[in-house]
């Protein structure tokens, strides 16, 4: 796990629904906002690539394997979000899943492992084939696995 992260105190979203989300889910412990919009929810928390800072990110998942998925779709950008390319540099993370908190490894799906998780995470949030069709670039699942 990275040292001399203060896990505890993460940033969370500027404003807007997501920060709304994320706040609902830490303040009820996750009995309310995982269960969001006919699908589930996790907070990732990722070390800032720049700021060395812990980032907090509410996300649609999936389960797959023991391990659980979250698509990196920025809603079909251009390029990838935020709390991606963190975990690309840092790739120990911690989730809270309801009301489990976990440390996890987070990695970028294999292309085999792409192929079988992507009609999964579409059947959790089928808007997501909608955000491949804006952007040129594939966009990554990641895996998280819990240590």
């Amino acid at each position: 796990m990275t040292t001399d992260i203060d896990w505890d105190r993460p940033k969370d979203p500027s404003s807007g629904w997501q920060l709304d989300h994320t706040r609902q889910y830490v303040a009820s412990n996750g009995a309310e906002g995982h269960a969001w919009n006919g699908t589930h929810t996790l907070l990732l928390t990722t070390v800032g690539r720049v700021s060395g800072q812990a980032v907090r990110t509410p996300l649609i998942y999936g389960q797959a394997d023991g391990n659980f998925l979250v698509v990196a779709s920025k809603g079909g950008a251009a390029e990838h979000p935020l709390w991606y390319r963190n975990l690309t540099a840092h790739p120990d993370v911690r989730i809270q899943v309801g009301p489990r908190v976990m440390r996890a490894t987070a990695r970028t799906a294999t292309p085999d492992e792409r192929c079988a998780y992507w009609p999964l995470m579409v059947k959790e949030w089928p808007a997501y084939d909608e955000y491949q069709t804006k952007t040129d670039r594939e966009i990554p699942i990641v895996v998280i696995e819990p240590v």
